[in-house]
């Protein structure tokens, strides 16, 4: 049975906040809001719809139209990033861009955003929560990974036990970030050499089971993967891991090679 396509959601933007030198918060709303039904994930991601500059698209935007009908290099680019927080009451919903100048697609477009413009996405999906019959919670990443740890440290239950190891490029990347949980914070500066996989390597383990996530550049989570699961002795089914990116490749260039790994790896 074939899937069935998500239908496309278009925010309308409320405003945009530079939480650090390099990373913007953009807060939609509006728009087809209403329907952006939230999946309970703290991982929760959207895909973002980026047309091709110069090309005309129906007023009545059909993905799957456009699919049919255009050549495929007049496709709009998608880009998943995790949603920061859904907040139904105050009607806004955010998500958090890294940005270095001109470099990339959506960092960019994050910083050239206005009150008033539209996007459109596609989502939620996700697959990770924080469990509540775990012993102690391990979260591992980049920047990219960011949002998902923050939001999965304010979903921690009060009082658990848990590690965020984060890598930023320095001191002024670095977020405050809130939780009930009892957890170490660590942040490592790629600046100043840090290497995120051997910090974890380094980490001294507490007793018991538990439930990790650790995502970002894909060459630290190819080392981490066989760490947790081969060293470590983690459960997969309490192990998130995946590379968001690699170092010296497109989103689309990465995207037909994590695909292809996922397949040898089955």
């Amino acid at each position: 049975m074939a899937r069935k396509a998500r239908p496309l959601i278009r925010l309308r933007v409320l405003r945009t906040e530079r939480l650090t030198p390099h990373m913007i918060r953009v807060v939609a709303g509006g728009g087809d809001f209403a329907s952006f039904v939230p999946n309970g994930f703290t991982d929760a991601y959207v895909k973002i719809i980026f047309p091709v500059p110069g090309v005309v698209y129906p007023d009545e935007f059909d993905l799957a139209a456009v699919r049919e009908t255009y050549p495929r290099e007049q496709w709009p680019r998608q880009r998943s990033y995790t949603v920061r927080y859904h907040d139904a009451k105050s009607g806004e919903l955010a998500i958090d861009f890294v940005h270095h100048g001109d470099e990339g697609l959506a960092g960019p477009w994050a910083a050239a955003l206005r009150p008033g413009d539209e996007f459109l996405i596609l989502g939620p999906g996700g697959a990770y929560a924080p469990r509540e019959d775990v012993d102690w919670h391990l979260l591992a990443g980049d920047e990219s990974a960011l949002p998902a740890i923050a939001a999965s440290l304010e979903q921690l239950p009060a009082g658990a036990p848990g590690h965020a190891l984060i890598l930023v490029e320095d001191a002024g990347e670095e977020q405050a970030l809130a939780t009930k949980g009892d957890v170490q914070v660590t942040w490592l500066h790629r600046s100043a050499g840090a290497d995120l996989a051997a910090a974890v390597r380094a980490l001294e383990f507490p007793p018991g089971t538990v439930q990790a996530f650790v995502h970002g550049e894909a060459g630290f989570v190819r080392e981490l993967r066989r760490h947790l699961l081969d060293e470590r002795g983690v459960s997969r089914d309490l192990l998130s891991i995946s590379g968001y990116w690699r170092r010296g490749a497109t989103d689309e260039v990465w995207r037909v090679e994590k695909a292809a790994e996922a397949k040898s790896q089955a």
